[in-house]
């Protein structure tokens, strides 16, 4: 029987599974749904939906440049052992270098883009690589970072990949002073670069909590508003990778370290892995006690 759009469809919605497989599936079994969904499982592409539902809050953090453009992506596994599979390890490379060629506005948008050399769409892709590989994969975020004349990339991967940082450096081509401020932001983990990337609002809610808390240590008020300054400038020595201290040379400052080189901090980016997500937690004993009772 002619197999049709609707039904390709249909069966990549419940297995998961590729364009292309999907249509040879139901071409194999002419066109019989459950006979094709069979058709994956046994080929063992079909693993991808039934994974659909676990918490995959491992992975790696990557980043890749390519002349003037780079990329820094991080895709997440289930399990840190993944991580380390040479086919995982690929994957995130080519996923990176599908993200840089093809500059997607964000995740939605580069898994509905053609994946190179496929036929089919990179999320498609990555659900192939979910049936070879065994666990759910996801591409969580990315940025694309681009650099004029005059401006260098500092990249950082800490852990194997466990965390990654693309930093952006104004007045220099030196790309190891760059990797430096990389490292540090790996190391230390500032939220803004400069004290003039901090809301009003944020600082206002810092300046009543610090001037509270001096109020209730029992200050003098006429003391408390130089106490407060005071508390807030080492509040931005903690959030601004300008105020800290340098990993690599704790007397000077990010920001006058830089300076001093002729150089400014324009932005970084650092992404550590499943930061924010719940992580699954197996109870080892359970899961032992489960497989007996089914024995």
């Amino acid at each position: 029987m002619a197999i049709t759009a609707s039904m390709v469809k249909e069966l990549r919605e419940k297995t998961g599974a590729g364009m292309m497989d999907c249509k040879k599936a139901l071409t194999e079994t002419d066109g019989d749904m459950e006979k094709a969904i069979d058709f994956l499982r046994e080929k063992g592409i079909a693993k991808a939906a039934k994974k659909a539902d676990r918490v995959a809050a491992e992975g790696l953090a990557h980043v890749k440049v390519d002349g003037n453009r780079a990329v820094i992506v991080e895709i997440n596994s289930e399990t840190d052992f993944v991580s380390k599979n040479e086919n995982f390890i690929n994957l995130v490379d080519t996923v990176a270098t599908h993200i840089l060629k093809n500059s997607p506005a964000n995740v939605e948008e580069a898994l509905t883009q053609n994946f190179e050399g496929e036929g089919d769409t990179l999320n498609n892709y990555i659900n192939n690589q979910i049936a070879k590989i065994g666990e759910k994969i996801s591409l969580r975020r990315f940025e694309i970072v681009e650099r004029a004349d005059n401006q260098a990339f500092g990249e950082y991967i800490h852990m194997g990949g466990r965390i990654g940082v693309l930093a952006l450096l104004d007045g220099t081509s030196d790309e190891s002073l760059a990797k430096d401020i990389a490292m540090h932001v790996a190391a230390i983990n500032p939220k803004y670069v400069s004290r003039d990337e901090v809301s009003e609002e944020e600082v206002s809610r810092e300046r009543e909590v610090l001037k509270q808390q001096a109020l209730n240590e029992g200050k003098p008020e006429k003391i408390v508003e130089k106490m407060v300054e005071g508390r807030l400038s080492k509040y931005f020595e903690d959030i601004c990778l300008n105020d800290q201290p340098f990993v690599k040379d704790g007397d000077q400052k990010v920001g006058k370290y830089v300076s001093s080189k002729g150089a400014s901090v324009k932005l970084f980016f650092r992404y550590e892995v499943g930061e924010g997500m719940e992580k699954r937690e197996d109870n080892f004993a359970e899961e032992v006690m489960s497989q007996v009772k089914k024995d």
